[in-house]
């Protein structure tokens, strides 16, 4: 059976919401990175509702949680591919994956500072 791209406007984005819907179930139900990732975000938003933060720093963390999300994601895809084109241990193939890794370290490293700089006022 040949693929057949749909070139409909409605439905080829409504597929592709789909497609994308699919992926971000895979990601949070296989994953453990991002899982954990996932319910730091929860547990966020949730502190958010609790301690009633301002609209500009709800904008900051939902930003925070996309893209740690987003970068967790991609690493995971990099990773996958990595793994599929070279499955034994190789030199290089370890050093694309650990700047993957660094990607996803500036991500947390970031939605951290924002969360400090959110929370610590809040808390103390």
């Amino acid at each position: 059976m040949e693929f057949q791209k749909d070139n409909t406007f409605f439905s080829g984005r409504l597929k592709s919401v789909s497609y994308a819907l699919k992926g971000a179930l895979k990601l949070i139900t296989t994953e453990h990175s991002v899982m954990v990732q996932f319910s730091l975000g929860i547990l966020v938003t949730t502190a958010g509702f609790y301690f009633g933060i301002s609209k500009t720093e709800w904008l900051f963390q939902t930003l925070a949680i996309g893209l740690v999300l987003s970068i967790e994601g991609l690493n995971t895809a990099i990773e996958k591919i990595a793994d599929f084109i070279h499955p034994n241990y190789h030199e290089r193939i370890g050093f694309i994956k650990d700047i993957a890794a660094g990607a996803v370290f500036f991500a947390a490293m970031t939605a951290i500072i924002i969360g400090l700089i959110i929370y610590i006022p809040l808390i103390f």
